[in-house]
């Protein structure tokens, strides 16, 4: 009989998705927006969002560094109550921008889909 077993597999798979959920490991950085937007941290990488009316600001931090978008891209879907915009970020210095005309405010959620050396990594904000 294999229910044992399959218990048994269960059990360690829910043990350990809980321990990745609740992994609180050390770093030497913090996770503090450092240019006024807000931060989530996604493989490692630290993805700060700037949204403002006129302007879209990605910036990028590995291990607390600014990490290289000189070849990078990145989609944001912007999403403020039923409104969905969809905004094209390109390489600007240390940073990923767009500027145009953005419906943004607090509780504004967004999703950026980045591309750095050819990997993809998507981040998850909700503006205050």
């Amino acid at each position: 009989m294999k229910t044992p077993t399959v218990l048994a597999s269960l059990a360690l798979a829910l043990a350990g998705s809980a321990f990745a959920a609740d992994d609180k490991h050390d770093h030497a950085h913090e996770h503090k927006p450092m240019h006024g937007g807000v931060v989530v941290e996604v493989k490692d990488m630290d993805y700060e969002l700037v949204a403002k009316p006129t302007t879209i600001q990605l910036f990028l931090r590995d291990h607390g560094k600014a990490a290289d978008v000189s070849k990078a891209t990145a989609k944001v879907t912007l999403l403020t109550g039923t409104e969905k915009q969809e905004v094209e970020l390109k390489p600007a210095g240390d940073k990923l921008e767009a500027t145009g005309s953005f419906k943004v405010g607090p509780g504004t959620k967004a999703v950026a889909v980045v591309m750095v050396a050819g990997k993809p990594a998507t981040a998850r904000f909700t503006l205050k």
